[in-house]
């Protein structure tokens, strides 16, 4: 998946469980209880008592509070 992390529209893409963990823990701008949430389902799913979807729901949460936007919706955003 592909977020746009800032308003100059620099996109970041996410290919791996184990990278959207060191964004959520080095690089997120928030530490509120969306990252919370998400960092715990990221772990459960590494640990494979928890499922990939639910992880990838919980990051794509805790994007949103940080203020990032999955980037075919931040084209269709300006487009609008």
């Amino acid at each position: 998946m592909s977020l746009v992390i800032s308003p100059e529209g620099d996109v970041q893409r996410f290919s791996t469980i184990e990278q959207a963990q060191y964004w959520l823990r080095k690089k997120w701008p928030v530490a509120d209880e969306a990252r919370h949430n998400a960092l715990g389902r990221l772990e459960a799913a590494m640990d494979c008592l928890g499922s990939v979807g639910e992880a990838r729901t919980a990051f794509l949460r805790a994007a949103r509070t940080a203020g990032f936007v999955p980037q075919g919706r931040a084209e269709q955003l300006c487009a609008a």
